[in-house]
């Protein structure tokens, strides 16, 4: 399936829906340190309802460590910047879906990095900034899902 990795997340709900997210569509989900809560945060528990044991999570210190873990042969940076949509791309099991946090989105150094294979783009009106980062992971995986047909899924 595929993986979600959230670099530096800030706001514990949105992780919390990420893992509930995980947990109903088989992916994984990775976060980079500093997480901007703990994993004791009422806010996140909410949010994940009881999917927190039936969801895959990994924490890592780092970039560069997530990098080491994942080994990935692609991804795709999610960014209100991104050269194309994210329809545009034919996913496939193991993509990694990259996310930046809350308050600002990826950062230049983490959006050149060599392991991108593409950034990415969700449409929205032109006046408006960005899309909640729980509701962009649920956008991106259930595309790269429908693109596989829902594989697994029940029926």
């Amino acid at each position: 399936m595929f993986r979600i990795l959230f670099y530096t997340p800030e706001i514990p709900g949105n992780t919390g829906n990420a893992i509930r997210l995980a947990a109903i569509t088989g992916c994984e989900l990775h976060l980079v340190e500093p997480l901007g809560f703990s994993f004791e945060d009422s806010k996140l528990r909410r949010a994940g309802l009881d999917y927190h044991d039936l969801a895959v999570v990994h924490v890592h210190a780092s970039l560069e460590e997530a990098w080491r873990k994942l080994q990935p042969e692609r991804v795709y940076a999610f960014t209100s910047d991104g050269e194309r949509s994210y329809v545009d791309v034919e996913y496939a099991p193991g993509d990694v879906l990259l996310f930046g946090p809350e308050s600002v989105g990826l950062p230049a150094e983490v959006k050149q990095d060599p392991h991108i294979t593409a950034r990415l783009r969700l449409p929205m009106l032109p006046s408006l900034r960005s899309l909640n980062l729980a509701n962009s992971a649920s956008i991106a995986v259930y595309e790269a899902w429908r693109q596989h047909g829902f594989a697994g899924a029940k029926r």
